[in-house]
C-alpha cells in the first residue's frame, strides 16, 4: 500500500498516466467530429467538387460562391430572409424560455409535491419518450385545427412545448435535492411556489441549459410546421425559407451548392450554443443517473 501513497487516481495536472486515456480518447473525438469537418468544408466546395467521385472529405480550393448563390436567390424572392430570421428568432426565445417554465415547474412538482395519479403522469411522460414527431403528426393537426392554431405564428411554439426527455432530466435532477433542504424551507414559512424559484431554480441550472438547448434545436430546425400547418409565407421560419429555397431552383446544380451552405447557417447556432452550454451539459448527464 505504501507505493500508493501521495498518489491521486485522478490527479488534477497532467500526469504519464493519462497518456493511455488520450489514446483512447482522442481518435474517438475526432471521429465524432467528423460530421461536424465535413458540414464546414461542403459549404465551401465549388460545383465540381461537389460532384466528384469519388465524393471528397476535405475541400481543395474554396469558394464562397455557394453563399453568394445563395444570398442573390433571396434577394430576388417576395419576402425578405430576415423576416423568416425573425420569425425564427422570435419563436426560438418563446419556446425556450416557456419550455423552461413549464418543464420546470412540472418536474418540481412530480418530484417532491405529492398528490394523485403523480407516478401516472410520469410514466405517460416516459412512454411518450418512444414516439417521434412523425408518428403523432395526423394527432397533432387535429389538435391544432380544432384549438383554432392552423396558419398561425403560435404553431410553431405551442405543439412543440411539452419536451418529455426535458421533463425527466429535469426531475431527475431535481431528484437529486435533498427533501431536508425544502422541509427546512417550508418551516421558515415558505410556499411550494417561494421553494420552486429561490431553492430548486438555482440548484438545476446546468439541467436547465440541457433543456434549453433541446428547446431550442427542436424549433430551429422544424421544418414541418412551416410545412404542414402554417400556409401564410410571412409566418414560416427560416429553416423551412432555407429548405424550399435550395429545391425551387430550376438548377439542380447550383441548388446543391446552396443547399451545402444553407446546411452550415442553419446548423452554426445549434453548434454555438452547444459549445457555450458544453459544461453544464456534462453536468446533467454526470448527475441524472445518481441516486
Amino acid at each position: 500500500m505504501r507505493r500508493f501513497q501521495g498518489r491521486k487516481m485522478n490527479p488534477t495536472y497532467f500526469h504519464p498516466g493519462q497518456i493511455k486515456f488520450y489514446l483512447y480518447l482522442i481518435p474517438i473525438c475526432l471521429f465524432m467530429g467528423l460530421p461536424i469537418i465535413f458540414i464546414f468544408f461542403h459549404a465551401f466546395k465549388p460545383l465540381d467538387e461537389l460532384f466528384a467521385f469519388p465524393p471528397r472529405f476535405f475541400v481543395i480550393n474554396p469558394t464562397l460562391i455557394n453563399f453568394r448563390n445563395l444570398f442573390e436567390r433571396t434577394s430576388v424572392t417576395g419576402i425578405p430572409m430576415s423576416r423568416y430570421l425573425f420569425n425564427s428568432l422570435l419563436a426560438s426565445a418563446i419556446m425556450v424560455l416557456l419550455s423552461l417554465l413549464i418543464g420546470s415547474m412540472a418536474a418540481f412538482a412530480l418530484s417532491k409535491l405529492k398528490f394523485k395519479f403523480k407516478s401516472l403522469l410520469f410514466e405517460i411522460n416516459t412512454i411518450a419518450l418512444m414516439f417521434v414527431g412523425i408518428a403523432v403528426m395526423v394527432p397533432r393537426y387535429l389538435v391544432i385545427q380544432n384549438v383554432g392554431l392552423l396558419d398561425s405564428f403560435f404553431a410553431h411554439i405551442v405543439p412543440l412545448l411539452a419536451i418529455p426527455v426535458g421533463l425527466f432530466l429535469l426531475k431527475q435532477f431535481i431528484d437529486q435535492v435533498p427533501d431536508q433542504l425544502i422541509e427546512a424551507a417550508r418551516i421558515d414559512g415558505a410556499s411550494d411556489l417561494y421553494i420552486y424559484w429561490k431553492v430548486i431554480l438555482p440548484l438545476i441550472k446546468p439541467a436547465l441549459a440541457t433543456v434549453a438547448i433541446l428547446a431550442f434545436q427542436t424549433i430551429w430546425n422544424n421544418v414541418e410546421t412551416s410545412n404542414l400547418y402554417v400556409n401564410t409565407d410571412s409566418k414560416k421560419t427560416l429553416a423551412f425559407y432555407m429548405a424550399t429555397l435550395t429545391t425551387q431552383t430550376g438548377n439542380t446544380v447550383a441548388g446543391q451548392g446552396m443547399a451545402a451552405a444553407s446546411s452550415l447557417i442553419i446548423f452554426l447556432p445549434n453548434l454555438i450554443l452547444f459549445i457555450i452550454m458544453q459544461s453544464k451539459v456534462m453536468d446533467t448527464m454526470s448527475h441524472s443517473g445518481i441516486k
